[in-house]
């Protein structure tokens, strides 16, 4: 496949009317979609946004690749598009855009385009070929220079296949000769040894989606390393998995590693060698600086315990608030396959206690699984074990687990499990500087004694004398002071713990706000699940509003979007908070403002009602368990008229807005 085979001249933008980098995108997409090639619009726009959330897709010296991987693509597309005045693209460079590509890829689909497009990728390194293209004036052009470029690089890798194979048969036919002839001299095995000394280094190059930048940063790496001298081995973990993987013995030659990743890589394998972590685009626009480092060897040596060590891409320090929420958001997804498991089987105990009774083996079998001798006991131990591995890593599961588990047994609730984690976390990381000057004899003996050892005393200690009681009586002040809220307080509360379910549909604030509610559940016994409806009807609120604006008020939205909207009646109803994601990524302002304000009213009157669902997860698969199972059902249905009739009323017909 060529690469002009995926791009369509018919939608080519020769002259970009946007000025801002919103616009272009819209206007990219609004080309692509009048082709036919995608099913979905906003879905795709979503997903061209989560690319943009991980790194800008503006990779300097001009040139923007926006692009994404989704179902919402019918096939490969490459839109091209150019802006003679150039757009502010937030570009890693801070250089307005001239030149667009927007790469569409279709889910499980062939790995062919991928190829091309990783072929395209290439092509753009080369700051000749980007002055070429925006010197052309019609798609004919464009069309006819990627035909010759890549023709060209065809021929370059047949000459380099054939000069590989030419190597090979005269390497094999020296060795031959030396075998037959007397050993090597003196001058011979220099030359040999200084061959052998030659600097030679190794890479990982990866972006989030797989598509573009680690083809660009593996090119421009090895170009670079050419020019400099320095043997280089890349390898690209793309959309089509690992390629080019590194060997144990190209690892071990090597002096120095260079991770340019936007994702995780699987680090451990470097353990013991100078690691230059920094982000993909540092691996397009500054090869030359990381392969300096990584042949002076200029980089932290990786020290990893056992198992995989990850990286999502860059040595240089993230935001505290992005780290503390990165390590949180580690605890709160491990834990939450606990809640929803144990909280469904749960919620079919209470089921069969209503029907059978409170001394039914089936009910006693449920409530030992999934409640506080089974699953539930687990909650807060994963919470406190995941936060910590996430700042210590594996040394730090353990002594996390352990004062999540002292955090449980003193009552000290959900708050002092995510003070155990950090405390955790940052012990092991406090130990590793302590016992950085030791023999290094004792290495081996950091991960399985030391580490395990001195982090579960200090970790246990300071859990068992400081914080645990101090957690404990603030959980205790804080379950009494729920308990005694008047009726206002308590509608107070459950309008923004509902509203926040809406807020982001799964983010921090949404998880934050379960969070909290699982904790007063679990710190309070099941019967007091006053705060679980409260986020229960918040999060069931936002689908089940686009359901309903969808439904009634089809002018305003597409057919694709019609359809769509039908399934969120369904997630609305399952408690499934992220059917919204797509309408909100388009539409942000009116779909979360209309969201949040429904979701706010449904979860104040679930506290108005006094409502008690004692389940954490299910929607309307459990409302029949709450005190007041209509009411429930009556405050979720309010919530989800008013937030539909707001975004239907507030939203532009169709024909006004952008597809």
């Amino acid at each position: 496949m060529r690469i002009t085979d995926l791009m369509i001249k018919d939608i080519m933008i020769m002259d970009l009317k946007a000025t801002t980098k919103d616009e272009a995108i819209n206007e990219l997409i609004e080309s692509l979609s009048k082709s036919g090639r995608i099913n979905d619009p906003k879905l795709f726009k979503e997903a061209i946004y989560n690319r943009e959330a991980q790194s800008s897709t503006g990779i300097g010296g001009g040139i923007a690749m926006p692009h994404a991987k989704t179902k919402a693509v019918n096939e490969p597309t490459v839109v091209f598009a150019k802006s003679k005045a150039g757009i502010d693209y937030d570009a890693i460079d801070d250089a307005p855009a001239h030149v667009f590509f927007m790469i569409a890829a279709p889910e499980g689909a062939g790995n062919t385009h991928l190829r091309t497009l990783a072929a395209l990728s290439k092509l753009l390194i080369d700051t000749e070929f980007i002055e070429q293209l925006m010197n052309t004036t019609t798609p004919d052009e464009v069309t006819a220079l990627f035909d010759k470029k890549q023709q060209e690089a065809e021929e370059e890798k047949q000459k380099k296949e054939a000069a590989k194979a030419a190597k090979a048969e005269k390497a094999k036919q020296d060795n031959k000769a030396k075998e037959e002839a007397k050993p090597a001299s003196t001058d011979e095995k220099a030359a040999q040894a200084n061959t052998a000394d030659e600097p030679f280094v190794i890479a990982v190059t990866a972006c989030p989606t797989g598509i573009a930048h680690t083809f660009m940063a593996e090119d421009a790496l090895i170009k670079k390393a050419k020019e400099m001298g320095v043997s280089i081995r890349v390898e690209t973990n793309g959309a089509e998995g690992a390629k080019n993987v590194l060997t144990e013995d190209e690892i071990r030659r090597a002096k120095g590693v260079i991770i340019a990743a936007g994702k995780k890589v699987d680090l451990a394998r470097f353990n013991g060698k100078p690691v230059l972590q920094r982000p993909v685009a540092d691996g397009i626009r500054k090869p030359e600086e990381l392969i300096t480092k990584a042949v002076n060897g200029d980089a932290p040596i990786l020290q990893a315990e056992g198992g995989s060590s990850d990286s999502s891409s860059s040595d240089e320090k993230a935001s505290f608030g992005s780290t503390l929420y990165k390590n949180l958001m580690n605890g709160i997804s491990h834990m939450l396959p606990f809640v929803v498991g144990g909280g469904i089987l749960l919620a079919i105990s209470f089921l069969v206690e209503q029907a059978a009774g409170s001394d039914s083996p089936i009910f006693q079998l449920l409530q030992t699984i999934g409640g506080g001798d089974g699953a539930f006991h687990f909650l807060i131990p994963i919470l406190a074990g995941f936060i910590a591995m996430s700042i210590g890593d594996r040394s730090a599961l353990m002594p996390g687990m352990v004062g999540g588990l002292m955090a449980v047994n003193a009552n000290a609730g959900f708050l002092g499990g995510l003070a155990a984690g950090f405390l955790a976390g940052y012990v092991i990381l406090a130990l590793r500087r302590a016992f950085k000057y030791l023999p290094s004899a004792l290495d081996g003996l950091k991960s399985i004694m030391l580490y395990p050892v001195f982090g579960l005393l200090i970790t246990g200690t300071i859990m068992y004398y400081i914080l645990s009681p101090i957690f404990s009586s603030l959980n205790t002040s804080l379950i009494n002071v729920l308990n005694n809220l008047g009726t206002g307080n308590m509608v107070l509360l459950g309008f923004i713990l509902a509203a926040m379910m809406a807020i982001d549909m799964g983010g921090p604030f949404n998880k934050a706000a379960y969070t909290f509610s699982i904790g007063v559940f679990t710190s309070s016994g099941n019967e007091n699940g006053l705060m679980m409806a409260a986020v229960m009807a918040g999060g069931m609120v936002p689908p089940l509003a686009i359901a309903l604006a969808t439904t009634f008020f089809k002018n305003k939205f597409t057919e694709q979007e019609r359809k769509s909207g039908l399934t969120n009646y369904v997630l609305g109803l399952s408690f499934i908070t992220e059917g919204a994601i797509p309408f909100a990524a388009a539409d942000p302002l009116r779909v979360l403002t209309s969201c949040v304000i429904g979701s706010g009213i449904a979860g104040g009157l679930t506290q108005l009602w006094a409502i008690n669902l004692p389940a954490p997860h299910g929607g309307v698969f459990v409302a029949a368990l709450a005190n007041h199972a209509i009411l429930f059902m009556l405050a979720v249905i309010i919530g989800a008229i008013v937030s539909g009739l707001i975004l239907g009323v507030w939203k532009k017909p169709v024909e006004e807005k952008l597809s």
